[in-house]
This record gives structure tokens, C-alpha cells and sequence, in this order.
């Protein structure tokens, strides 16, 4: 992989290098990617092969997660942007789409995506590790992420209540929250009790960037549990995969 990162960050003018791998966190940048219609060249990063630990990686994503960009259309220059939501509003400014100019309609655009950051995100992916990827039986923290994660459902319901989508027009936030939300049948949570979030969730899907989106990689994604050395890959790395002791 070390060829093709050198190839990507160095050549080619108004192109955006795409750090990539099908999953709800990669699906965000692939559905806005499209729904834009921004020129753009995808780097596969198997995350279940520890790409994202690679030197020449972490010198585009220091967390050693994608996605992550590399925008050669920069004033100054390339310009690498790592973390989901920063790169969803990287290419909201890019592109003058996806994004409320209204003040007061950007402020809760702006709070609905750092929910999602914070809040259904990280307890959709624990949920999705103890449902998918733990071995043996866990069921006080399996319980504990099913639990937020039906709280957070809560939440979208309610605000969701009146709205067609989250903040009223579509937006990055919707292509934010949206990939955690469609894959809730297989975190083990119907959305019978959720007639908004239901209503909303076949709305988006029915885009059809949306769809590229989701299916961009499609031959990449797992078919088969994880083997030992991937959970290791995935699961057991501490600072020294950062600091490179």
C-alpha cells in the first residue's frame, strides 16, 4: 500500500483521495461524496489487515481510523482531514451543499452532528462490537450499548416528529446519523417503536447517492467472522501502534 499512498497525496490537482472501507463510519464520506458529485478516487484501507496503522496512513489519519481525505483542491496546497464529521463539513464548505446558512438552522446543524459524534456513533459501534466481534458472553455491556442505543433512537424519534429530515432541509446531518441507523436490524433492534425514525431511515435510503454510497466496496465487506489475527489487528492496539514502539 505504501506505492499507492505516495501515487495519491502527491499527484493529481481538484481530486479528493478518499481513505476508505465499507463500513456506517466510511459510508458517511461515500454518500456525501456522491450526493455532491465531487470528483474523487477511493484508497482502500483494510482496517482488518491494519492499513490504518501504516506509517504513511497516520501522516493523513493521526487516530489510525478512516475516513479520512487527502482534498488536492486546497489554496495552499493538499489538505489531508481525518475524523468524520470534520471531513462532512470540510466538504459541506467545499461544495456550499448539504449545510443550513441560515444562522440559527446551521447552530442546530452544528449540534445535531456532534450528537451523533458523540452520542449514537460510539454506542451504535460498542453495541456492534459486542453483538459481532466479542467472544464469549458479555451481557452487562451488551445490555449497557443496546440500551443507549435504543436511547438514542428515542432521541431521533422525537426530534424527528414534524421534520422530514433532522434539521428540516437534507443535510450532513442526516448522511451522518443515517448509516448507524440502517444497520439497526442487525444490532438487534427493530424499529417498530420508532414510526419517525422508520419513515425516515426508507426516505433517505431511497437517494440514489445514497445507494452509491453504500455500495461503493461492497466486494470488500466481510463475509465471514473475524479471525484471531484480525481481532488483534482491530481490537488489541495500544499507543505503542502510534508512538511505533
Amino acid at each position: 500500500m505504501t506505492k499507492v499512498f505516495s501515487l495519491l497525496i502527491h499527484k493529481g490537482k481538484q481530486m479528493i483521495d478518499f481513505f476508505y472501507w465499507p463500513t456506517p463510519n466510511g459510508w458517511k464520506i461515500s454518500i456525501m461524496l456522491e450526493e455532491c458529485g465531487l470528483e474523487y478516487r477511493v484508497v482502500p484501507v483494510n482496517i482488518g489487515k491494519g492499513d490504518q496503522f501504516k506509517p504513511e496512513f497516520l501522516r493523513v489519519s493521526p487516530n489510525n481510523r478512516m475516513p479520512a481525505i487527502v482534498d488536492h483542491d486546497g489554496a495552499d496546497g493538499p489538505v489531508s482531514v481525518f475524523e468524520s464529521g470534520a471531513i462532512l463539513l470540510h466538504l459541506a464548505e467545499r461544495s456550499g451543499q448539504f449545510m443550513p446558512a441560515a444562522k440559527q438552522a446551521r447552530k442546530e446543524a452544528m449540534e445535531w452532528l456532534f450528537w451523533q459524534i458523540g452520542n449514537l456513533g460510539p454506542m451504535a459501534g460498542q453495541l456492534s462490537h459486542f453483538v459481532n466481534y466479542a467472544q464469549g458472553e458479555h451481557p452487562y455491556s451488551h445490555q449497557r450499548y443496546a440500551n443507549e442505543y435504543n436511547r438514542c433512537l428515542g432521541v431521533l424519534e422525537r426530534r424527528l416528529e414534524g421534520r422530514e429530515f433532522i434539521v428540516g432541509e437534507y443535510s450532513i446531518v442526516d448522511m451522518c446519523c443515517w448509516p448507524w441507523v440502517l444497520i439497526s436490524k442487525p444490532l438487534g433492534q427493530a424499529l417498530d417503536e420508532f414510526p419517525n425514525v422508520a419513515r425516515w431511515r426508507y426516505a433517505v435510503k431511497q437517494r440514489p447517492a445514497v445507494q452509491r454510497g453504500v455500495d461503493l466496496g461492497r466486494e470488500w465487506r466481510r463475509s465471514a467472522p473475524p479471525s484471531d489475527e484480525e481481532r488483534k489487528i482491530l481490537f488489541n492496539q495500544t499507543a505503542r501502534a502510534v508512538l511505533g514502539r
